[in-house]
């Protein structure tokens, strides 16, 4: 300190202010850019999640309605095979001369009961199909999901980075970023195949 009471700062200590400001504000800069970029891919990967899951939920949906079609139409079977089944109870108790009208009833319902049984099972494999796909579809979701979570980590790291000027904190955000981007593109190989 000088005699007045002002401080004078060595040339030396003012040198090292702005290398350290310097240093600071180029750090500063690389976080603002990899947070950008970050945010980004964040928003893509979040874009391509919410529509797959659209999807998956399109098929889910696909599935439960044809279960609910194919329960139709067993239920029906059922119905037919009574009527089927009570015909061939009044065919052993009718007389001789209604033998022949209850007989075309039996064959009747015998023909019905081929087709509503080829729908039901038709409806019960096209249910299985779409639940497949969803279920399919489901874990590149997945995948997605937990790529945004690492993005979103790599995100706050640079913020706090940024904050606190720990350079360290900035390889910690990179390694997230990197495993976000990992995981994205191995949901985008779950989707293709």
């Amino acid at each position: 300190m000088s005699e007045s009471g002002i401080h004078a700062h060595a040339p030396h200590e003012e040198a090292l202010e702005q290398l350290t400001e310097s240093k600071n504000h180029t750090l500063n800069q690389w976080v603002a850019i990899f947070t950008a970029l970050m945010a980004a891919l964040g928003a893509v990967v979040s874009y391509q999640g919410s529509h797959l899951m659209n999807e998956v939920l399109l098929y889910k949906n696909e599935a439960v309605l044809k279960k609910a079609h194919a329960t139709d139409e067993w239920n029906y079977y059922q119905a037919v095979s009574t009527k089927q089944h009570l015909m061939e109870l009044a065919q052993s108790l009718a007389p001789a001369d209604k033998q022949t009208g209850i007989a075309a009833k039996i064959t009747k319902y015998e023909g019905q009961k081929t087709q509503i049984k080829a729908r039901a099972n038709a409806l019960d494999a096209a249910s299985k199909q779409a639940n497949e796909t969803s279920d399919r579809l489901n874990r590149p979701h997945t995948g997605m999901a937990r790529s945004l979570i690492f993005l979103q980590i790599a995100i706050s790291l640079a913020s706090i980075t940024a904050l606190t000027g720990r350079k360290w904190l900035f390889g910690v955000a990179l390694l997230s970023a990197v495993a976000g981007v990992g995981l994205w593109l191995m949901a985008l190989g779950w989707a293709a195949g």
